[in-house]
């Protein structure tokens, strides 16, 4: 009786995505699928959805935003970042705590939205899935006469991302190491361990995401990337090389693109989904720890952050765990501090 609702579940799931629309080209009967910016309503990103664990759930301690702070920049002259710290509710002030850096972070905190990564972070520490960390949503560097960035625009053209996210240099970790940290350090107790140092960004973000922990691996090792730009933008397509002929560092990265990101025939250098591939393939072959799932999706974050707690679990995995069956704590819920 089993196998024929197997088999039916199975016909029932393929007529749906072979039912998808196409958006063909003008005059043409075959073409690929249009290539939304962003993540813009597409259907090959119809079926990225958020998940429970993205969301509030009932029950669990929902941490707090700081309000917007600002740091000036010696490292990009005349211009400031804005960031926030996302505190959550088992952070204790006198236990040095992990810390996730996310980029562009006006995209990566606003509700509703395509990543709503806070929410992540409460649902993870209460079930002691990730290590309590803190959450340092910046946006990109912007001179005081030029707006913020925003989830709608997020300021290639309006502030310093470009010059910032997308030069193989290690400009944008040094503003992460010796800017951010140092004021982070300030006011948290930051763990000093490397270990407990994690990163990500999408797209050109991606890029300074892999930056940070490329050129200042002793700061940062964790990594995540949505549909990173390692393409000819600012020649990031040269990273499978580095990494081939660079010693091995103490990385460990999970990527994420779809076949339909930015793709670029007879131009592989400007091809976003081969380039991720590219350097998937680099980083593998030198022993490095890292995870990836290539999807059918567009440029944008619908896919990552459908599937970001899962990376998120799989990047800190390796957080002490306690196998006694008397420990109690260990076996509980993660709740706040005793104050």
């Amino acid at each position: 009786m089993k196998k024929p609702l197997v088999c039916l579940v199975v016909v029932l799931f393929a007529a749906n995505v072979l039912s998808q629309p196409a958006v063909p080209a003008a005059g043409a009967t075959n073409a690929p699928p249009r290539i939304g910016a962003r993540g813009t309503a597409n259907s090959n990103d119809v079926f990225y959805t958020l998940g429970p664990d993205s969301k509030p759930r009932d029950g669990v301690p929902k941490g707090k935003f700081t309000e917007a702070k600002v740091i000036p920049s010696n490292v990009f002259p005349s211009t400031q970042h804005t960031y926030w710290v996302y505190v959550p509710a088992q952070y204790d002030p006198a236990q040095p705590t992990a810390v996730m850096v996310f980029n562009d972070g006006q995209a990566m905190m606003v509700e509703p939205g395509d990543v709503q990564a806070q929410n992540v972070l409460d649902n993870l520490i209460f079930r002691r899935e990730i290590p309590v960390m803190l959450g340092v949503f910046i946006n990109p560097g912007r001179r005081p006469d030029q707006p913020e960035p925003n989830p709608r625009d997020w300021g290639d053209r309006t502030s310093n991302r470009a010059d910032e996210y997308n030069p193989p240099t290690d400009k944008y970790a040094r503003v992460v190491v010796e800017e951010l940290m140092p004021a982070l350090k300030k006011e948290f107790n930051i763990s000093p361990d490397p270990e407990l140092h994690g990163i990500m960004g999408s797209s050109s973000g991606g890029c300074a995401a892999f930056a940070v922990a490329w050129f200042r691996p002793n700061e940062f090792r964790k990594v995540i990337t949505f549909v990173g730009s390692f393409t000819s933008i600012r020649g990031e397509y040269i990273y499978p090389e580095l990494v081939a002929e660079s010693e091995k560092k103490p990385i460990r990265m999970f990527m994420q693109d779809g076949r339909n990101d930015n793709r670029r025939p007879g131009n592989p250098n400007g091809d976003w989904f081969y380039q991720n591939v590219r350097l998937m393939n680099a980083l593998t072959k030198k022993g490095y720890e890292v995870n990836y799932s290539w999807g059918i999706g567009n440029h944008g974050q619908k896919q990552g952050g459908a599937i970001f707690p899962e990376m998120m679990r799989w990047l800190w995995r390796d957080q002490p765990v306690s196998t006694d069956p008397n420990d109690a704590v260990e076996r509980s819920f993660r709740h706040p501090p005793s104050r």
